[in-house]
């Protein structure tokens, strides 16, 4: 069993690896036909685009693991079961249960690479491609984020934003305004702000402190305008959307919306999704082990991969829909999340059952 378990092994990562790198280098070829159309803006030019399209390949990789796993375990097993190898395996005494725990085991190194990439790799990875690409494009701002919060240079002002809503309004604000000769003229801490329109903010319960010859004055202001070039897009630099944050972010913020009586239901959907998606890997092995029934009067190799392709895409884009109408209407996080994952491991219980009683 142990030598089944390494020959399959090896027929597997190969083929998960052919695809991995077929998808990978699609998807790349799609970013860098999408950057093409704003290359040339500010100093966003040709290596920015390639060095954006490099530091997004961490997310594609994540997003397309099962997707690769599913149609790179089918591929080696149509190619297995068509040189009859399969056959040979269940002649020798081979059942279903034990090739099941070989491609469990197989999978184990593919659900820690997919988590580690999640987890670690793919969130630091995206921000820093969206900061370099807003930062290239929008020269006049730059970012830098610390402990006290995110401080932003916009002309002569200085700006610290303590966080960035999901909405894109802003709470806790300080502006640090200097004169031409870099000396401090005010200070305006507000309590939110929202964007009106292209460089305009409208800022909420406001304390204006103002330096000059007289002394120092102080105003609260209900409102005040604020102009900045400064918009929701470069500021989303600071906001990593729920499907990019690590499970314990997710974990700390819903916890956190919850306690301030707020609508967490999104970012639990996520914390779910992400805990759950690297053992979606264990069920698309699980999926495509009836594959290996495959008999060339049935059809071709290219069918199979086919059907595979189609599959995998199928559980990409509607577990996606299905996050998105739990958040929508509320529904359990745990449900929206595992549903087609569990929905497909049914499927692949019910194809090994139809399998095993011909």
């Amino acid at each position: 069993m142990n030598l089944l378990t390494r020959y399959l092994a090896k027929e597997i990562y190969a083929s998960v690896a052919l695809v991995f790198a077929a998808l990978i280098m699609l998807f790349a070829f799609l970013d860098f036909i999408h950057e093409l159309s704003v290359m040339g803006y500010g100093q966003y030019g040709l290596g920015y685009v390639l060095l954006f399209v490099v530091l997004t390949m961490p997310g594609h990789i994540y997003e397309l693991f099962p997707v690769a796993v599913l149609v790179g375990t089918i591929v080696a097993l149509v190619q297995m079961a068509a040189r009859s190898e399969v056959t040979i395996y269940r002649a020798s005494g081979a059942s279903t249960v034990q090739m099941l725990v070989a491609l469990g085991k197989i999978a184990l190194p593919m659900v820690m690479l997919s988590f580690i990439c999640g987890e670690l790799l793919a969130p630091p990875s995206e921000r820093m491609a969206q900061k370099l690409r807003l930062e290239a494009m929008h020269t006049q701002v730059s970012l830098q984020a610390f402990r006290s919060g995110v401080w932003v240079k916009d002309d002569r002002s200085f700006v610290n934003v303590r966080s960035v809503m999901p909405d894109t309004s802003l709470s806790d604000i300080t502006i640090y305004s200097f004169d031409e000769a870099f000396h401090l003229q005010a200070i305006i801490s507000a309590k939110q702000a929202s964007y009106v329109k292209p460089g305009s903010w409208l800022l909420g319960e406001v304390l204006e402190t103002r330096f000059d010859k007289r002394g120092v004055t102080t105003t609260e202001l209900q409102n005040q305008p604020w102009k900045s070039a400064l918009t929701p897009g470069i500021l989303s630099v600071m906001l990593v959307v729920p499907e990019q944050m690590s499970a314990i972010d997710l974990y700390k913020y819903a916890t956190h919306l919850k306690e301030n009586k707020q609508q967490s239901v999104r970012y639990e959907i996520a914390m779910w999704n992400k805990l759950v998606y690297p053992f979606a890997l264990l069920v698309m092995m699980v999926l495509a082990l009836p594959f290996a029934s495959y008999q060339r009067r049935k059809g071709g190799i290219s069918v199979m991969i086919f059907m595979g392709i189609v599959l995998g895409l199928v559980f990409h884009f509607a577990g996606r829909l299905f996050a998105s109408l739990g958040a929508l209407n509320g529904w359990q996080p745990v449900l929206s999340a595992t549903a087609m994952t569990g929905l497909f491991l049914l499927l692949g219980g019910v194809m090994l059952w139809w399998i095993e009683r011909r």
